[in-house]
């Protein structure tokens, strides 16, 4: 913008000299011709307002381009000075941690203009919410449940959870959720009660009014469509409620559902205590540890649209679910894999790590249902990282009164998600989103997810080069997928995912840097790879592409490594 306006301004310039010039030259020649007596003389107010009229013109053309050169100006100082912080794009980085993410901190304080509540005597109704999905698909719901409510002056009644989807799950919000630490963390946001009153419910003529908004929809939706019914029935219930508040809100309101989701729901008890029992198992093994979060259960599959290689009896199966979803169309598995939407394989998410710089002895907490393909779909992954554990393997015995509940069984994931020193996951699913942004909250502690457009081609090209090559091509792909601070934006992407408005940053120097990087311990580091580094299955335990043998995993072709280092394919 600031160039096609400087562009602009200097054809202006042009144009105006060349008729200044212009009427100079036909001045002198009307003088020329013309008799001393025919001369008209120039009156001093018409140039003084002649010059004026230039210098405004100047002024206004060169106030764009001079701001619009600062705004250039400070994003390119803003972009040298990461890059000059992180010793350029080609410095290697630490691929534990994030040396900026300590200059970064969550802050969601509501601020002092923000209204105090309104109670629930005078408030305009009672809203009651129906959620949809898995665990974290309705925790959005949850979270953007109070907002609406805030938005209504209304009083929300504890949202019911879907008991109807895929899990089959019937655990109510109090048996995830510690339901009195949410009432009393939003106290001051909004009025929550248990259930609508009976006095309210016995002078009610007719039953709530049941009603389902569009997806994303603005609050001056809510104001217009359901706040004039909110007010004639004073008890109104929106069913399937996810994702049906807009993305982009004002600060605000942003800061209460970073409050919602990152304070009030905390889970129960027996939930805390037992994740925080997986994650302390796993501290005991090793001094950090990655979490990944593999969502490859036959559900997600046939949602996907996706082929994985396992011929007919794949197709069959996984066409067999897809039909539990009316609405979804045809998709072309190839289109799909092309366009990034295809989740990663196990073996697939084994060697973004492995490429990345994780080394085979790291640890891994595997958080995942039913995996389509069993044992035989992980094996690669299991090979890659023998170091594997699940809640499954760390809790067998403390797990069973949890097992009948496909969400309290993620929570316990969640948790575990939450703690570990990195987190991946080869999708781009609810769970992705949600602990990414919690994650970012945090203090952005490390949160690696796949490329999966760019990884997609390279992947499927993976066997035509060796594994300098496929490093190399990896680590360019995931440059702004390593869940750095600048990836932050406003309005980038859904705001669960990058809650912008709730992160705030603290004032440094290079210097502050520099100190922490002389002090500091030195750790793996993500680096161009070559030679030197030992990227030819050396001590590093680092796979060398030219020496991989195929294995079929459910018909399809997958590569593991046929190599003599023991600590590759340690057992």
């Amino acid at each position: 913008m600031g160039v096609a306006k400087a562009w602009r301004f200097s054809g202006v310039l042009v144009w105006a000299n060349s008729n200044l010039a212009l009427v100079h030259q036909r001045k002198q020649h009307s003088c020329w011709r013309s008799p001393p007596s025919q001369r008209r003389p120039i009156s001093w107010s018409f140039v003084c307002g002649l010059m004026l009229f230039a210098l405004g013109l100047i002024s206004l053309f060169t106030g764009h381009v001079a701001s619009d050169l600062e705004w250039y100006s400070q994003r390119l100082m803003k972009r040298s000075l990461y890059y000059k912080l992180d010793g350029g794009s080609r410095a290697p980085i630490d691929i534990w941690k994030s040396k900026f993410s300590r200059f970064y901190y969550g802050c969601s304080e509501r601020a002092p203009r923000f209204a105090p509540v309104v109670h629930e005597r005078s408030s305009n109704g009672y809203l009651l919410i129906a959620t949809s999905g898995g665990l974290n698909q309705q925790r959005t719901g949850i979270t953007d449940a109070v907002v609406v409510a805030r938005i209504l002056n209304a009083t929300l009644v504890l949202p019911e959870l879907d008991h109807q989807s895929f899990w089959k799950d019937d655990s109510d919000f109090l048996n995830i959720f510690d339901v009195d630490w949410f009432i009393a963390s939003l106290a001051k946001d909004v009025t929550i009660v248990k259930r609508v009153p009976d006095k309210v419910m016995r002078s009610m003529e007719k039953p709530p009014y049941t009603m389902r908004v569009p997806r994303k929809s603005e609050p001056e939706y809510y104001l217009d469509q359901v706040l004039p019914i909110l007010l004639r029935r004073h008890v109104v219930q929106l069913t399937k409620f996810d994702y049906r508040l807009a993305s982009n809100l004002d600060e605000e309101l942003q800061k209460l559902r970073c409050r919602v989701n990152y304070r009030a729901l905390r889970f129960t008890k027996p939930i805390r205590d037992l994740g925080n029992k997986l994650v302390m198992r796993m501290r005991k093994m090793a001094k950090r540890f990655i979490a990944v979060h593999l969502r490859f259960e036959p559900d997600m599959l046939a949602f996907s649209g996706c082929y994985y290689g396992g011929g007919e009896k794949e197709r069959y199966e996984l066409g067999e679910i897809r039909k539990r979803w009316t609405t979804l169309p045809d998709l072309s598995p190839d289109g799909e894999r092309k366009r990034g939407k295809c989740p990663l394989t196990p073996h697939e998410v084994g060697l973004l790590l492995r490429a990345l710089g994780f080394k085979n002895d790291t640890y891994l907490y595997v958080a995942s249902g039913e995996i389509y393909g069993g044992e035989e779909t992980l094996r690669p992954l299991r090979e890659l990282f023998p170091n594997f554990y699940t809640k499954e393997m760390l809790a067998s015995e403390e797990l069973k009164p949890f097992l009948p509940f496909s969400s309290r069984l993620a929570a316990i994931d969640y948790i575990v998600c939450d703690e570990s020193d990195v987190f991946v996951t080869n999708n781009n699913g609810n769970m992705a989103k949600i602990l990414a942004g919690r994650r970012r909250y945090m203090g952005h502690k490390r949160t690696i997810r796949p490329n999966a457009k760019k990884l997609s081609a390279l992947f499927m090209a993976q066997d035509q080069m060796d594994w300098d090559t496929f490093a190399r091509k990896v680590k360019s792909c995931q440059k702004g997928f390593m869940g750095e601070p600048e990836e932050m934006r406003p309005g980038r992407g859904e705001f669960h995912e990058y809650p912008a408005s709730c992160i705030c940053q603290k004032p440094f120097k290079y210097s502050d840097v520099e100190k922490e990087d002389q002090t500091s311990e030195k750790g793996p580091i993500v680096s161009e790879p070559n030679t030197a580094n030992g990227y030819n299955g050396d001590d590093n335990g680092v796979i060398s592409l030219q020496r991989l043998s195929k294995v079929s995993m459910g018909g399809a072709s997958v590569s593991l490594g046929e190599t003599d280092d023991d600590d590759f394919l340690a057992d």
